[in-house]
């Protein structure tokens, strides 16, 4: 039997963001101190406006990139209480580089597209620190994508015919990439400057409120007693600390060190447990409002409100949850399991009334969006009303010490963020200058025959193996820039060809043989972690179908849709998953065969894909071999009160 690892040794192996250093005596305050500033630095702009575009995020970048390489040593064998030498200097070149346009801004503007040697030395140090940064934060799967990218430059005039560009030269690309806000300051970067860090550092809050915990107990008691009870309480939980969290790795570790116990003393195999787990704390990214932080870059990058963002991703986002927890049902009935006792759980009316104001700011958030207030706004009334509402209650306070830790929270918090957002942008910006993005379009288009359905599976490879390893954010940037092209040439809506690519982007964290929150959720329940992740992998099968319905019907993105048509393909969607469900567990009312465990699988996608006519002969489908079911179950009975006599 393969031994648990604990939550802290879980997290550094499978989040590089949490192996940073910890510090004590002056240098913890030094820290302390340079992070609290950033964080006002940030509300002070959110508040009172944001700077011109370069400036803000000039100096977001210069924070970011001065503790990162304070946190975060060079090598795996340098000590994690002590700063090297080398460190420092480095964490000075981080907030130099970037105050070199801050205090040369207006000289810069006036001479925009002359680059100088003075500038082409402090462009060139900010791309290497910003690399460098990656690697340390991000690990190496986004550097080398980047550094691919640069080569591919310089080296456009020497490449295939579908490739080939006429080259760009280094002074030139150092001055599109660090001194234009088409690069390192571009899009992704400014909206980590804005509305990514305000998230997180509501996230930050809520934390400290105790608002996870109030979570888990809340799923424990509307959960816990049900059939499987604990790993459905691990689908709800997940699911709720999703619509504000950005890790699908700290999920896990979260939810998992309490979940994954309950439910392998319920019963489950350790492999079950720890996808169940990995399956529901993937399924927090693509959950309404942050979704990874991604909402906000694909709003920008569609070029519609941030709250039409939220709006398409709730139906999928639900029958992904759906997929999981009838997923489980049915495997908690085919191994006999029963929930926990009810006298064990919390009460749910007194959880409702000693924590449920913790809830508000969630309330209010998504209240304010929908009114039209910017994602901006309505994360700072957020924010303060966290700190409001824990007031509320003396158990839930939080005290003026833990407010100012929110801000060094929240501040740490955004690091790995804003380093995937800045080296996303020197990815945009070779892109923006050499036009590979339209031409890895056409490749695309020309290996799938100009066909939509190959154009799909194409990229859908593309972004499963792009998105391995990389966090959210950058995964996101990194399939939308290189794959969603291609499908909206073939006259996908973008905001579904970009909801695709970030479906399975995501999912790379759950599907071998790369799947960091499988192998995390494996660490914790002391399994296989290559077993955990074809668990997951079949327990997450609506992540692998519900992408390609909605680019064939965006009405699961209320894409031109009635609010009837949406709760009719809503209801018949989630009896598809059912379907798809038993499918993938074999077992209905008793155990089934492949052919039953096909016909599942059929009438289930038939009833995925809005259309009346499919959910019809889907529905006979399923009806049909469900009666099969029923009967085979019946002659097992008879036949074992038979042999009983």
């Amino acid at each position: 039997m393969k031994q648990s690892l604990s939550a802290e040794e879980i997290l550094k192996k499978y989040d590089k963001e949490s192996d940073s250093r910890q510090y004590t005596g002056p240098m913890s305050y030094i820290i302390s101190v340079l992070a609290i500033v950033f964080s006002l630095f940030q509300l002070y702009t959110a508040i009172f406006g944001v700077l011109d575009a370069h400036l803000q995020r000039a100096i977001h970048l210069g924070f970011g990139l001065a503790l990162v390489y304070l946190l975060y040593p060079a090598r795996k064998s340098w000590s994690r209480s002590k700063l090297h030498p080398f460190d420092l200097l480095m964490a000075i070149l981080g907030a130099v580089a970037p105050l070199y346009i801050v205090m040369l801004y207006q000289e810069l503007v006036l001479r925009a597209g002359t680059v100088t040697s003075s500038d082409f030395v402090m462009g060139l140090l900010g791309i290497v620190l910003v690399l460098e940064a990656a690697r340390r934060v991000v690990g190496w799967p986004m550097v080398i994508v980047a550094c691919a990218f640069i080569v591919y430059a310089f080296a456009g005039p020497y490449m295939p015919d579908m490739l080939a560009h006429k080259g760009v030269d280094i002074g030139e690309l150092v001055g599109h990439l660090f001194f234009t806000t088409e690069g390192i300051f571009g899009i992704p970067l400014g909206v980590s400057s804005t509305f990514i860090f305000l998230f997180i550092l509501f996230g930050a809050y809520l934390e400290m409120t105790g608002l996870g915990k109030f979570f888990i107990d809340i799923a424990n008691a509307v959960a816990g007693w049900a059939r499987g009870g604990p790993a459905k309480v691990a689908v709800l939980s997940s699911a709720l600390m999703g619509t504000v969290s950005g890790s699908s790795v700290a999920n896990v570790v979260g939810t998992g060190s309490l979940t994954i116990p309950m439910m392998k003393k319920l019963g489950y195999k350790p492999e079950f447990a720890g996808a169940v787990e990995a399956t529901a704390s993937t399924g927090g990214q693509l959950m309404p409002p942050v979704m990874g932080a991604a909402a906000f870059l694909m709003a920008e990058f569609v070029g519609i409100p941030y709250i039409e963002v939220v709006k398409a991703a709730v139906i999928p986002a639900v029958l992904y949850y759906a997929g999981i927890w009838i997923g489980i049902h049915f495997e908690a009935r085919k191994e006999g399991l029963q929930g926990v006792p009810r006298k064990e759980l919390p009460k749910f009316k007194e959880l409702f009334l000693e924590r449920g104001h913790l809830a508000l700011p969630l309330i209010v958030i998504v209240y304010l969006l929908v009114a039209g207030y910017t994602p901006m706004k309505a994360a700072l009334w957020a924010i303060v009303l966290a700190i409001v509402a824990s007031m509320l209650r003396k158990s839930t306070r939080i005290t003026p010490k833990q407010i100012i830790q929110g801000l060094e929270n929240g501040a740490r918090g955004v690091l790995g963020v804003l380093v995937a957002c800045a080296t996303a942008g020197i990815i945009i910006g070779v892109v923006t200058k050499t036009g590979i993005g339209l031409k890895l379009a056409s490749a695309l288009i020309e290996l799938a025959g100009g066909q939509l359905l190959p154009a799909m599976f194409f990229t859908m490879i593309t972004s499963l193996i792009l998105g391995m390893g990389v966090p959210t954010t950058a995964n996101y940037v990194i399939t939308s820039t290189i794959a969603a092209p291609a499908l909206v040439q073939l006259g996908v809506p973008i905001l579904a060809a970009h909801m695709f690519v970030f479906y399975f982007g995501i999912i790379a964290d759950i599907t071998p043989p790369v799947a960091l929150a499988a192998f995390a959720g494996a660490g914790i329940a002391g399994a296989a972690p290559m077993r955990t992740g074809v668990n997951a992998a079949k327990l997450a099968i609506a992540a692998f179908i519900v992408p390609y319905i909605f680019v064939l019907s965006p009405i699961l993105l209320m894409i031109g849709a009635t609010a009837g048509s949406i709760l009719f393909s809503s209801l018949t969607a989630i009896c598809g998953m059912m379907g798809l469900s038993i499918a993938m567990v074999g077992y209905c009312i008793t155990d089934a065969n492949y052919i039953e465990r096909a016909l599942f699988f059929l009438g289930g996608i038939l009833m995925v894909d809005p259309g009346l006519v499919t959910d019809a002969i889907g529905l006979v489908i399923l009806l049909s071999v469900t009666g099969v079911q029923i009967m085979k179950a019946r002659r097992q009975k008879q036949n074992a009160k038979g042999a009983a006599q």
